[in-house]
């Protein structure tokens, strides 16, 4: 198995663990996106419903449903609708979901490799989460700041999507392999995180400066 798919599976799965154990420490949600979150259940949800008719490896097993990203899709979104919804910022959250939903659907039937159902939805899963992030990205726009937790969420996100475009560019080398869908998509939500990527990386010293030692929050105000 590809080095860099086996550490972009890893650096996705630790930005979930972050976020779920930010949450559980400080029993608040404030500063995440719930709308976010709920994507990306939907994401896991449709893409990994052939783990439940075809064995693939018991990493692929594993990983993304019983120890991975279904769980922790679910228990996050659980926890931000339900176990600690009076912290959940939603005057804040406010993206139009359905200006992501409707098109990635459309796009779906339209650009696929194989007109059945699994198909489709695996197909939506992918668009989908090429845009996933972008209620959080402006949930952090719109306030100006962002826990220091919730930088370090998005940068491991970021950072698993970059090895994916990695992994991709090393099977192409060695196998031969190339996914249109995949590629293509993986790349636009690559280029989602470069400005945060660019922040995160040159005005991290900025960042630690202007903390708020009460509250853990990074104005993104102070190094615009």
């Amino acid at each position: 198995m590809n080095v860099f798919r086996i550490l972009g599976d890893l650096s996705h799965l630790l930005a979930m663990i972050l976020l779920l154990g930010k949450i559980w420490r400080s029993k608040c949600c404030t500063g995440i996106s719930g709308k976010s979150q709920i994507l990306f259940a939907l994401v896991f949800t449709t893409r990994y419903l052939d783990l439940f008719t075809n064995f693939i490896s018991i990493y692929n097993t594993v990983m993304k449903v019983r120890g991975g990203f279904l769980l922790c899709a679910y228990v996050t979104v659980y926890m931000i609708y339900g176990k600690f919804r009076k912290t959940f910022d939603s005057e804040n959250d406010t993206f139009r979901l359905e200006f992501l939903l409707v098109p990635v659907i459309g796009l779906s039937f339209l650009e696929n490799y194989s007109f059945t159902p699994l198909e489709i939805l695996w197909t939506f899963s992918i668009y989908l989460e090429s845009v996933a992030i972008l209620p959080q990205l402006f949930m952090i726009s719109k306030t100006g700041e962002a826990e220091t937790i919730t930088t370090h969420y998005l940068f491991f996100l970021g950072l698993y999507r970059a090895l994916y475009l990695a992994n991709w560019i090393r099977r192409y080398q060695t196998e031969n392999f190339y996914d249109q869908i995949a590629v293509v998509s993986g790349v636009v939500q690559t280029i989602f995180y470069c400005d945060f990527f660019y922040l995160y990386v040159t005005k991290g010293r900025s960042w630690d400066n202007s903390t708020d030692a009460g509250t853990g929050l990074r104005s993104y105000s102070s190094i615009q």
